[in-house]
């Protein structure tokens, strides 16, 4: 019993000392850090939730606002000259707090508009005239080649929720939010519209939909009412993991048939959320001009 012990105890300093030699190895680079990082995991010094947050403040480093903002195609606007009626319309469909306000198309932002500024006109006795114009807040317009984490200290500093994404020649280009940049480290963030986690696809708006990377393409053509090839693979997640020909980060994209895909939660293993959009025919080509995407190639 006592030589079991000892031999024990002498593997148990071995490995000891194997541990603070790695601790004490300054990386040379970002990866060198990770592999680092994951063998702590594997020794149970960092949980699985820790390690991942950490891959998303690094991720955070290297990714810019195009890569992870909504294009212009898949905003949800309001024109200027809308009417009340219309404006609740969208406001109760989307359940979005925010909203770009747009002039003559939907390159023209003009500002933004916040949902509770209309909590005023929603009583019986709305004496008060509504005029749009009087609503609109001054919009927040930053260039796609922003990286995250300078944008995320922008944000807290001017205690802004949503930026509009330009492109080089002052044009909208898409949307980004405070919620988008947080999601790219500490994952998806639920709130009282989120779905349950037993639902696999949830409506987020009338071409938005949220969607867990483990639904069967089978159930997910059944939803939509689509023809995805399922004879490769058995899930969505499955399936956009090929279509990029890799493993994904978050906020990267991809089209597949006629969907585009976004990835919203992944670790260094697997895709665990999307978000996904149907690209109707008449605007693929509007969509692929203003994002850049193309129609995925499949591997060999």
């Amino acid at each position: 019993m006592t030589s079991d012990r000892s031999s024990f105890g002498s593997r148990l300093r071995r490995h000891l000392d194997q541990f603070r030699q790695r601790l004490r190895r300054e990386p040379q680079d970002q990866q060198q850090l990770l592999e680092l990082l994951r063998d702590a995991k594997q020794r149970a010094v960092l949980d699985t939730d820790a390690l991942s947050m950490i891959e998303g403040v690094l991720q955070v480093a290297d990714l810019r606002v195009r890569d992870i903002m909504i294009p212009r195609a898949e905003m949800t606007y309001i024109r200027r000259d809308d009417p009340l009626d219309q404006i609740l319309k969208v406001v109760v469909e989307t359940a979005h707090s925010r909203f770009p306000v747009i002039g003559d198309d939907k390159g023209d932002v003009v500002g933004v508009l916040i949902a509770k500024d209309l909590l005023a006109f929603c009583g019986s006795e709305v004496r008060r005239p509504f005029t749009l114009r009087d609503l609109v807040r001054s919009a927040v317009f930053v260039p796609e080649s922003k990286r995250l984490n300078v944008l995320l200290k922008e944000f807290r500093s001017s205690r802004s929720h949503m930026a509009i994404v330009v492109d080089e020649y002052g044009t909208a280009a898409g949307l980004v939010t405070i919620e988008d940049v947080l999601e790219q480290i500490v994952g998806e963030i639920d709130d009282e519209h989120d779905y349950d986690e037993a639902a696999f696809i949830y409506r987020r708006s009338p071409n938005e939909y949220t969607i867990k990377a483990r639904t069967g393409i089978e159930d997910f053509n059944a939803y939509f009412g689509c023809e995805l090839p399922d004879d490769e693979f058995d899930t969505i997640g499955g399936l956009v993991v090929h279509a990029m020909g890799r493993l994904p980060k978050g906020g990267e994209r991809v089209r597949v048939g006629d969907f585009r895909f976004t990835v919203k939660r992944a670790d260094s293993r697997r895709v665990h959320l999307l978000t996904v959009a149907r690209i109707e025919p008449e605007e693929a080509a509007e969509a692929d001009e203003e994002t850049g995407d193309l129609p995925e190639e499949q591997p060999d």
